[in-house]
Order: C-alpha cells, then sequence, then structure tokens
C-alpha cells in the first residue's frame, strides 16, 4: 500500500508507475483505493462510479475500470456533507460524524472488493488518502493504516520534497503512528525532487538511521508530465501566445464544487489553446469560449456564479459574438429552472438558472451512469464520453441536439449557434470531436495534435521508467513477493 505524508504527496502517481512497471513485467496486477474523495469520477464497465485516479491506474495496467478498484467514494456536496458512493452506486448523504459511525460497516465493502480482487489479480498496489497521521481520523479508520491492519499489507511512505519540510514530514508521520503501524511501513519513496542528488544524500542517509526505514528511491521532479488529477484543479501555468500562431482563449469559472474538471484536460494540452479557470474575486478576461463546467452542487454553484459577475459577463460575451458551452451541471445551469424536489444537493427547492435555454431540469435520486459514443450533430465527428448526473432536463422549446447518441439525441445549440449544451463528459478526449468544437468556438487553423489517450500513455510509460531508474527495484520485488518470479 502506497500512503502519503500529506495529501497531493504523490500517491496516486506512484500507485499508477508500479502498476504500469509491473504490467509491463507480465505481472497480473491491479490498483485499489479503499476510501476516496473526490469530485473527478469515472462510469466502470460494470456500471458504476469511481474515482478517477483509479481509472487512470487501471489504464496502466490495461485493464478497464470496475467499482471494486475504489468500494467507497465520497462526493462533497458541501463543506460538511458529502454523497456516499458505495460499490459504484450512490447510497445516502452523510455529514462528516455520521460517516465516522458508517465506517466500520463501509469497512465490509472495502474488504469484499479487495477479496474479489485478490482472486482475480496476482498483486494489488493499493493508495491511501491523504496522510495516516491525521489523529482525528485514528478511530475507525478504512482509508490507510485501519485497511492495511485489516488485510495484512505492508506499507510504502512517499513525501513530496518540493513543498519543503520533507524529513520531517516522514519522520514526524512516523512517530505519530501506532507500534504495529510502524513496524508496517517498509520504507520511503521522496517525490519531485529538482538537482544534485548528491546534496540530498546526507539527508537521506540521516533519515535512515533516525528511522530504521530504508529509502527506496527519490523521484524526479518531472516538468511537462501529463497525469490527471484525482481531484485539485490544476495549477494555473504560464502562457505566452504563440508567434505567428492563432490561438483560443477558453475561461471557466472555478466552481466551489466543480466536476470532473479533467474534461478540459485535452485542451490545456492543446498548443493553440489556452485554458483559464477563474477563481472568486478574480477578474473575468476577455474569452473566445466560456465553459460552465459540471458541478455537484448545481444550485449553490449558480448563486456562486451570480455573486461573482458572470452573468453579465456571459451576457456582455455573448453581444461580442463569443461562444458558450456547457457540460451536464453546466447545461442544466443555461436552463430556465433547476428543481432539488428531493433535497439532494441541499435544501429542496427550486432555482431559476441563467435562462439561455427554454429547458428544465429535475434532481432524480437515481443516477445516470453510462459510457457512450456518437456523432457531433455539426459534422458527423465521431465522439465517445461518460454521462454523470441525477438530473432530468425537459424541453419546452425543440433545440437541434448536439449530439446523436444511440440511444436518443444529447444537449441543444441555440438558435443562433453561439451556444451548447451536453451532458457528455470527456468529449475533448475525441480529437475529431474536439477540433470539430475549437472550430466552432473560432480556431480557423489548428495543427496536429496527437490523440489524448496516447499522451496518457507516454506518460505512464515515463513514470514506469522512472521506478526502473530512481527505485530500488530490488527491495520492491521482495515487498511484492516477486523475488522468484521471472520478470
Amino acid at each position: 500500500m502506497v500512503q502519503g505524508t500529506t495529501s497531493d504527496a504523490g500517491k496516486s502517481m506512484l500507485v499508477t508507475a508500479l502498476c504500469r512497471w509491473l504490467a509491463r513485467r507480465n505481472v497480473r496486477v491491479a490498483p485499489f483505493k479503499p476510501q476516496n474523495m473526490a469530485l473527478n469520477s469515472v462510469v466502470t464497465a460494470d456500471g458504476g462510479e469511481i474515482g478517477r485516479a483509479q481509472a487512470v491506474q487501471a489504464l496502466a495496467a490495461g485493464l478497464a475500470p470496475h467499482t471494486d478498484m475504489n468500494p467507497v467514494l465520497l462526493k462533497p456536496n458541501t463543506d460538511k456533507n458529502a454523497q456516499i458512493i458505495i460499490h459504484g452506486h450512490a447510497l445516502t448523504n452523510m455529514d462528516a460524524s455520521g460517516f465516522h459511525n458508517y465506517k466500520s460497516i463501509a469497512l465490509q465493502a472495502v474488504l469484499e472488493s479487495h477479496t474479489r480482487l485478490s482472486a482475480e489479480y496476482d498483486r494489488i498496489i493499493a493508495e491511501g488518502a491523504g496522510s495516516p497521521a491525521e489523529i482525528n481520523l485514528r478511530a475507525n479508520d478504512i482509508a490507510n493504516m485501519g485497511f492495511a491492519e485489516a488485510v495484512d499489507c505492508p506499507v510504502i511512505v512517499i513525501a513530496d520534497i518540493d513543498r519543503g519540510g520533507v524529513f520531517a514530514h516522514l519522520a514526524g508521520t512516523l512517530a505519530l503512528l501506532s507500534e504495529s503501524e510502524q513496524a508496517r511501513i517498509q520504507g520511503f519513496v521522496i517525490n519531485r525532487f529538482r538537482g544534485d542528488k548528491a546534496l540530498l544524500d546526507p539527508g537521506l542517509d540521516w533519515l535512515e538511521r533516525y528511522t530504521g526505514k530504508p529509502v527506496l528511491g527519490v523521484f524526479p521532479y518531472l516538468q511537462g508530465l501529463h497525469l490527471e488529477a484525482e481531484d485539485a484543479l490544476p495549477r494555473a501555468a504560464d502562457f505566452s501566445a504563440p508567434e505567428n500562431q492563432e490561438y483560443l482563449r477558453i475561461i471557466i469559472p472555478a466552481l466551489p464544487r466543480i466536476s470532473n474538471h479533467t474534461d478540459f484536460d485535452p485542451l490545456r494540452l492543446h498548443p493553440q489553446v489556452h485554458v483559464q479557470f477563474i477563481g472568486p474575486g478574480e477578474t473575468i478576461p476577455p474569452a473566445d469560449l466560456i465553459i460552465l463546467p459540471g458541478s455537484k452542487s448545481v444550485r449553490a454553484d449558480l448563486d456562486w456564479l451570480r455573486q461573482q459577475g458572470w452573468v453579465a459577463a456571459i451576457q456582455r460575451h455573448l453581444r461580442y459574438g463569443g461562444k458558450v458551452l456547457g457540460i451536464c451541471g453546466g447545461f442544466q445551469m443555461l436552463g430556465q429552472w433547476i428543481h432539488d424536489p428531493c433535497g439532494l444537493e441541499g435544501d429542496s427547492g427550486s432555482a431559476q438558472g441563467l435562462a439561455f435555454f427554454d429547458i428544465e431540469t429535475t434532481l432524480e435520486p437515481q443516477k445516470i451512469l453510462r459510457n457512450t459514443h456518437g456523432r457531433l450533430a455539426f459534422n458527423d465527428a465521431a465522439v465517445t464520453g461518460y454521462e454523470i448526473h441525477a438530473g432530468i432536463t425537459t424541453y419546452d422549446t425543440p433545440y437541434q441536439p448536439l449530439i446523436h447518441l444511440p440511444q436518443g439525441q444529447d444537449g441543444a445549440i441555440s438558435d443562433d449557434g453561439l451556444i451548447l449544451g451536453t451532458y457528455l463528459h470527456g468529449i475533448f478526449a475525441s480529437t475529431a470531436a474536439c477540433n470539430t468544437l475549437l472550430s466552432w468556438a473560432g480556431l480557423n487553423t489548428q495543427v496536429e495534435i496527437p490523440d489524448y489517450q496516447t499522451i496518457c500513455n507516454i506518460a505512464i510509460d515515463r513514470l514506469a521508467d522512472c521506478v526502473e531508474q530512481h527505485l530500488d527495484t530490488a527491495q520492491l520485488d521482495r515487498l511484492l513477493d516477486l523475488d522468484a518470479q521471472p520478470s
């Protein structure tokens, strides 16, 4: 099991790297995360919902995502309340204390999934959540040491040296664990190191003497590595307009409960596109395209949009011929009303939408979860994606659909052609569809771009190469009991 000293220490990255490293050696390996809290999720092959990081790890292992890879998923509705998803399907909403009391039941779901994966695969690489040294969360833990002790697995702890204080993070984490938990830790990995490793070696020697635990390796800081984020928005990157080259400006409101922002990773990687997430209090700049993203709390995020001045900005943007795209919750916001009679995302009631489409959405307890494919109405370009939503949308005015799907029509195109809406996540990962939508948004000349799946696989292979080059693979073989297994 890979645990970390902090969130974003590199747990997901290391599990991804180890899955590809093992798969290359023909070891049948599966990723596993007992409990995840994330608003980036995917639809699995068995029709459920798991965290997106586990889908990336499944790709690294050469597998289709399955609900057993992430049996407990928490999707926050507010700072104090989350939707509880067990084995891929929404169970209920709970506050923190309610879920704390529920953990003993959730553990059974975790162990059931782990047992099934253990029977099917040679090895499982599990990922912890946050830090194992969160004192207030130790009781009934199912995400870190509680799980590791329940299944009796060894643990590696990873820390991010780029944050600073890496030795304090590792030594302090170890000190706050129980004796049995300390004994379970088999070594440390240091992540995101830049510079001359010879200058780091004295610190590594001290850490090994002080803790009695080996340092299994030092991962370098990998410039330009693309790995989809588990939840946090990507850090802003410096951007300068390409010389003698057209580029497209896209802005996206950083909604408080933004979901599936990985939809926009293919755009962020496009050499002719500048994507900017606009946070609270930030000036809304001019753009060619405004995208309203998915949301876990559509009515609350709609209120936030109004408070931040987005309504006037969108109206002004459209007056000057700018384009608007709404995806999933963003599509719902573009309608007349959003009704939540069951209080799925807060208090029951209705909220008035932005009224750019004559549609209404009603949130219902049963989510729609499906992977699908179709054709864009513009030019028949192929598109694949997935739906994750509780809303059922009715059309009071007929619109041309945006996408033709096997099960029917999806989305809408406004009469003036300036506004699009769709329920489909992942549409920009389809190269032909991405090129079509960028042309609609105003990008007239486009360079050849690699297939998005190819980009993802190149990054994962790069991580696996780093395992070979920078980690103690003999020690890893011993921990995985692969010493005698031919590679």
